[in-house]
């Protein structure tokens, strides 16, 4: 997690990732990174506690570091879900999360209102609308890992 990018909501992304965690019988342990070196460092101590898999939160940070944190989680063999497709299909196990080729859309059809007349401060709010579970294959069969056919039937994506 990153410290730096709103304590309130990334609280609330961690407690609600600390009950999942806990209804699964599994224990949630929490980094925070908002340097290179603090990810490096980040992952050094997450491998040496022996953890499992990892969940990456939902930062422009981290998506700005996607290179780096693939390499690292490929390097030291960590599963991982993202939040975007960009994580699996650079070579992350899995991702959930809003569409971002829907969300750009969204925007387009926004910016088409406002340059025909419409004033931006009487427009909604828009939000994602759209919401894609994309599963790297590849990458879950070079991990050694058994993805469910249940799982691999309610995917949007699967990247081979």
């Amino acid at each position: 997690m990153n410290p730096r990018f709103g304590a309130e909501a990334a609280e609330e992304h961690k407690q609600s990732i600390a009950a999942a965690a806990l209804t699964l019988g599994r224990e949630l342990r929490v980094q925070q990174a908002s340097t290179d070196a603090e990810i490096d460092s980040s992952f050094a101590e997450l491998v040496k506690a022996g953890i499992s898999g990892l969940i990456v939160q939902n930062d422009p940070f981290f998506d700005s570091r996607r290179e780096q944190i693939l390499t690292l989680s490929s390097r030291d063999r960590l599963p991982g879900i993202f939040h975007i497709r960009e994580f699996p299909a650079g070579g992350g196990l899995m991702s959930y999360g809003a569409s971002l080729s829907d969300a750009y859309r969204q925007l387009g059809a926004y910016a088409g209102k406002i340059l025909r007349g419409a004033k931006p401060d009487e427009l909604p709010v828009s939000r994602p609308t759209k919401f894609e579970l994309v599963i790297n294959t590849n990458t879950a069969k070079t991990l050694g890992l058994a993805v469910p056919p249940s799982i691999l039937i309610e995917a949007d994506e699967l990247i081979e």
